[in-house]
């Protein structure tokens, strides 16, 4: 793996650089378009939007036709496209191609209305279930698999391992904290920022940091990430904005996709599962790797806890 010299706290210090993301799968697109659109700029949204509702008419636009077809320039579709993961406008075209070719085949995802307020509870279910496939599939579709990796193995041969995440991320990153704990891993979850900062100007080399954050600006996540990454340790992000202030700070970015917000389902929930399903992912990887160890570490923990949930006798 090619070498990069990053400053981190006043010093050189030689980084690893992780192989440039893989471009999306025809399938994922529209999961990217809805994941970055809030944050893109009208402009590039008016482009994301256009190829994902008609892959098939945009397919056979060049750059300047899908630039004139939604009154943009050049440079904003090519913008466009390498923010939704593709090098240049010709691999977006390809996926659009991709896409066309499955929808025509009757792949295209179901779509729900979103839940009212005088929805029946056999509504709230359905409509639930149903955003929540939607969610984890486009996680999974959208989910550069080579970042994963490297973050499993930099999980895997961590020293310490410190997880951040506040409000409904404290709940994933106190997860994936309490998982690595029962394979054996030195893990801690911390969702007071001042214990967080705290914890992370102790980390250095060998160490990894991860946050949790939807939305990829929450500063109480953002600053003990930096203080780890300042420090050298590996760090990690699970956001579902792969373009927020958070990913200055990630060796390795790992994107989560969301159902849609609604009045009565905020961004709180809707990331929720999104996150849950990267986390696992992380988990299981790691357990594969120290399968020796794990192994041994999951049943005694299996033993511990079952002797507190046996029956007390009178």
């Amino acid at each position: 793996m090619k070498e990069n010299v990053t400053r981190r706290a006043g010093r050189p210090r030689p980084v690893a650089v992780a192989p440039p993301p893989t471009p999306p799968e025809p399938g994922a697109l529209a999961a990217k378009v809805r994941t970055l659109a809030p944050s893109m700029t009208r402009s590039m949204q008016r482009v994301a939007e256009t190829v994902a509702g008609d892959p098939a008419g945009c397919a056979a636009l060049t750059v300047t036709g899908l630039a004139e077809r939604t009154g943009t320039s050049e440079a904003t579709v090519v913008r466009t496209a390498r923010l939704l993961g593709y090098p240049g406008y010709r691999d977006l075209r390809l996926a659009l191609a991709g896409l066309a070719a499955q929808l025509a085949s009757g792949a295209a995802p179901a779509v729900t209305a979103d839940i009212a307020v005088d929805d029946s509870l056999a509504d709230v279910v359905a409509k639930l279930t149903q955003d929540e496939r939607q969610a984890l599939a486009d996680t999974a579709a959208g989910l550069d698999l080579r970042q994963l990796e490297a973050a499993v193995a930099a999980l895997t041969a961590a020293r310490r391992i410190d997880v951040y995440g506040v409000g409904a991320s404290s709940l994933v990153a106190q997860d994936l904290a309490q998982k690595l704990l029962r394979i054996g891993l030195v893990a801690h979850a911390h969702a007071d920022p001042h214990l967080a900062v705290t914890g992370a100007v102790q980390l250095r080399a060998g160490d990894v940091a991860l946050a949790v954050t939807h939305s990829g600006r929450t500063v109480d996540v953002i600053e003990p990430l930096r203080a780890a990454f300042d420090r050298g340790a590996t760090t990690v992000a699970v956001t579902g904005r792969p373009d927020g202030e958070v990913t200055r700070y990630a060796d390795h970015v790992l994107t989560t996709s969301t159902a849609r917000e609604s009045e009565l389902r905020p961004a709180a929930m809707s990331s929720r599962a999104s996150q849950l399903l990267v986390v696992d992912c992380l988990f299981i990887g790691v357990a594969q790797r120290t399968y020796a160890s794990a192994a041994p570490a999951l049943h005694a923990s299996y033993e511990a806890l079952a002797h507190r949930h046996a029956p007390r006798r009178r």
